[in-house]
């Protein structure tokens, strides 16, 4: 069974990120993919250093979420945009991800692996800038990136008043991208 880890660059409570990944990985599980959602709030790591990571070696919590990486066969990521890019605790976590451990392959927690993108903001772009510069990191650095992405603007419209998007068209979008996620990471394992 394809594998798909999920999860948003942002640990804010009600983040509009972690709210259109959790729709984007019901698509996935609908298409047959055993799906885990996670919150980069539990995987707290410091701001990478190669001093420290020399000194004292990969934290604990980045071993544990490059496991799940590596557990995978794609993920589905979600982005705030912060000044065009994506924030840095999104790129810290990529980061110490990447750091080889014995026995490992060079960034063997990406390469290969299947991303579907997405970000959402209550701006009129909705995160739209964010994507270019995921897609050209996660490409970088082995990850395969569906063709297809989704900058949900407006986001704080299209919201209940618990948070969960509740509008169709968006969730059948963010369902869909979640599908062709899984289904790219399941002909990719054949």
């Amino acid at each position: 069974m394809t594998k798909i880890l999920a999860f948003a660059g942002s640990t804010r409570d009600g983040s509009f990120n972690n709210a259109i990944v959790k729709v984007a990985a019901e698509g996935a599980k609908e298409a047959g993919a055993d799906v885990t959602v996670i919150n980069l709030a539990d995987y707290q790591m410091p701001i990478f250093n190669e001093d420290e990571e020399a000194e004292f070696g990969i934290p604990e919590k980045a071993l544990a979420f490059k496991a799940l990486l590596m557990e995978h066969d794609g993920f589905l990521i979600a982005s705030p945009e912060y000044n065009s890019s994506y924030p840095a605790l999104l790129k810290n976590a990529i980061d110490w991800a990447s750091r080889m451990s014995e026995g490992e392959k060079p960034l063997q927690a990406f390469k290969g692996k299947v991303a579907g993108i997405m970000a959402a903001s209550a701006g009129g772009l909705g995160g739209l800038r964010v994507l270019v510069v995921l897609r050209m990191l996660l490409e970088n650095i082995g990850v395969i990136v569906s063709p297809n992405q989704k900058a949900i603007a407006k986001v704080n419209t299209l919201l209940d008043d618990s948070g969960n998007v509740s509008d169709e068209k968006t969730i059948k979008q963010l369902k869909n991208l979640g599908k062709e996620t899984a289904e790219l990471a399941r002909k990719l394992a054949d």
